[in-house]
């Protein structure tokens, strides 16, 4: 088998390199810019620019499986690429997001749900297998706030009781291996969390302790905040995230065990990720 793992610079991608190469199994490290890349030995490195359709050929040549990154902007022409090419299973790291009811309008949900549907329609049609993994938040969504913890302000949060289901990166990589090398798993949608519902003023408790330094916050309006992040973040973007807090103000997230029943281990702790990238918090 060889597996194409596109946006091989982020997270979850490079991690996921790693698993394979450990187990044997031929990948190659996809990405817009490959020559940034930096797989394991041994690991042949391929340009796929997912906005790009003139780069999914090559990519795809010899390939059995996909790791795909949601770009909705050509993904039903990636999923016919990648049926011409002989691919036989495309998985698809998508969003929790998606299970939302205005999902199809919220611009965060939406690159996802149509990267999904895309996928879904190919597969529908016989040309390979579709599985999507729906993370909820990201762990490292948390190092948003490693500057002003280094500084010693800490962030500043419009909804400071918000919950989220925060995740290891390493947990969805690991669930993605499971995905790729197990076929009984392959054809479904699985919705992934980490182990427990915190707060944001939980999580920061948390990085306080482990790392032995203050972690404060300061509370700011939704106006104030939007206004902070005008420099760098879509207007809409910004407005959903908003919306997306303030919903789950005071309201514990559900959880699910399809980590564990993916991988065998329950999902890592906040606590445990906050450990792994405890120095990037450091001064």
């Amino acid at each position: 088998m060889t597996v194409l793992v596109t946006g091989s610079r982020g997270r979850v991608a490079s991690t996921l390199l790693g698993l394979l190469d450990a187990a044997g199994i031929k990948a190659k490290a996809a990405s817009k810019n490959p020559t940034d890349l930096s797989p394991p030995p041994g690991v042949d490195t391929v340009r796929c620019d997912l906005t790009d359709p003139a780069t999914f050929d090559t990519a795809l040549t010899g390939v059995d499986s996909v790791f795909l990154y949601a770009e909705a902007g050509h993904a039903a022409t990636f999923a016919d690429r990648a049926r011409a090419a002989g691919v036989e299973h495309v998985v698809l790291l998508s969003s929790s997001s998606v299970l939302a009811p205005d999902a199809a309008e919220n611009p965060i949900a939406a690159s996802h749900l149509a990267a999904e549907r895309a996928l879904s329609t190919a597969a529908d049609a016989g040309a390979f297998e579709a599985t999507h993994l729906q993370p909820g938040a990201f762990a490292t969504n948390a190092l948003q706030w490693a500057r002003a913890l280094r500084d010693g302000r800490g962030p500043a949060l419009p909804h400071p009781h918000a919950y989220g289901d925060p995740i290891h990166e390493r947990d969805v990589a690991e669930a993605a291996f499971a995905v790729l090398t197990e076929p009984r798993l392959r054809g479904s949608s699985h919705l992934l969390t980490g182990p427990e519902s915190l707060t944001f003023v939980e999580q920061l408790a948390i990085l306080a302790e482990v790392t032995g330094r203050p972690a404060p916050h300061t509370v700011v309006t939704p106006e104030e905040w939007k206004a902070s992040v005008t420099a760098f973040m879509p207007e809409l973007f910004a407005d959903a995230l908003l919306s997306y807090w303030a919903t789950h103000d005071g309201r514990p997230a559900p959880l699910t065990r399809t980590v564990e029943e993916l991988t065998g281990h329950p999902a890592r702790t906040f606590a445990a990720w906050a450990a792994d990238h405890k120095e990037d918090f450091r001064p």
